[in-house]
């Protein structure tokens, strides 16, 4: 029987209701993380990854829409350990918070209503092909702007805007979607950032390119820096992702995921890149307790 955290305190899955009067539930204000766990088969732990880093984000997330809850950062942590150890998962998990205006109350305001958070785990592997890599499709759907839904904000609203991009890259025939924002610059994935590497470097597009700012996407230029590739953050053309040397998404749920095909062009020979594979293994080293350079990403699960 799976346990999940709901209404401040762990209870079975079957008992964590809402109510179809939900204020959140009509108006799309929640906002929410994608928190992962891995299981290493070889000394039988689970890790949890940036598990700080993702509520300090929820936080932020948080003040944007005017929400406030009991629990701190530290003590959502140690609940999220807790959900993982009780669940007694052996493989890797996702974990998904959700912090919502639980009234009962019709009315799209970010006042006078009270936050509840409610978190749960599924089992989940890859979301999207780590290791073939996948075929993307540029979108004709704009990404919203900080005027408009902040993409920075993990608000369930925001990801109608993620539907549509990707429904239309499935449709077509790829796996995923790259968004361009109101400027016509390359601005993320459905749910991923990306990265695209041109003679040796490694470049992805700038916060101000209405991207979410991404825990990955950190880890991502943390480990390409202690490879001493250099990391660009700039603007990119369109047209700049079909001559690139190698592209790439990455994110919690994508983790690190090769891209080799782009609106029916391939990516330089059509295979996954030299420095891609080498930040992925690095990366899947790292997440499950393998690389002493990032345990500070990590916390083990006891």
């Amino acid at each position: 029987m799976a346990i999940v955290y709901f209404e401040n305190k762990f209870v079975p899955e079957e008992e964590a209701k809402i109510s179809i009067k939900t204020n959140s539930f009509h108006y799309g204000t929640a906002v929410f993380e994608g928190i992962r766990a891995y299981y290493n088969k070889e000394n039988d732990k689970m890790y949890g990854l940036f598990f700080k880093e993702h509520y300090e984000r929820l936080f932020k997330n948080m003040k944007i829409l005017n929400m406030s809850i009991e629990e701190t950062i530290e003590q959502l942590v140690d609940i999220t350990a807790q959900l993982v150890k009780i669940n007694n998962h052996k493989e890797d998990v996702y974990i998904r918070p959700i912090v919502y205006f639980s009234d009962l109350a019709i009315g799209p305001k970010l006042i006078g209503y009270t936050a509840k958070i409610a978190i749960y785990t599924l089992p989940l592997g890859d979301y999207i092909d780590t290791d073939k890599g996948i075929k993307a499709k540029v979108s004709s759907w704009i990404r919203v702007s900080d005027n408009m839904i902040p993409p920075r904000l993990k608000v369930t609203g925001a990801y109608v805007n993620s539907a549509m991009a990707k429904t239309e890259a499935l449709l077509a025939g790829a796996e995923e979607a790259i968004v361009l924002n109101k400027d016509g610059y390359v601005s993320e994935g459905s749910a991923e950032n990306i990265f695209i590497v041109r003679n040796g470097k490694l470049i992805t597009p700038p916060v101000s390119d209405d991207i979410l700012e991404g825990i990955t996407r950190n880890a991502v230029m943390e480990i390409a820096r202690d490879l001493n590739i250099p990391v660009v953050e700039r603007s990119i053309s369109r047209t700049e992702l079909y001559v690139a040397d190698e592209v790439f998404f990455c994110g919690t749920g994508a983790q690190i995921s090769p891209v080799i095909e782009i609106d029916g062009k391939p990516i330089a020979d059509g295979k996954v890149g030299k420095i891609t594979k080498m930040i992925k293994d690095i990366y899947f080293d790292a997440v499950r307790g393998k690389n002493e350079r990032y345990k500070h990403w990590i916390i083990e699960i006891d």
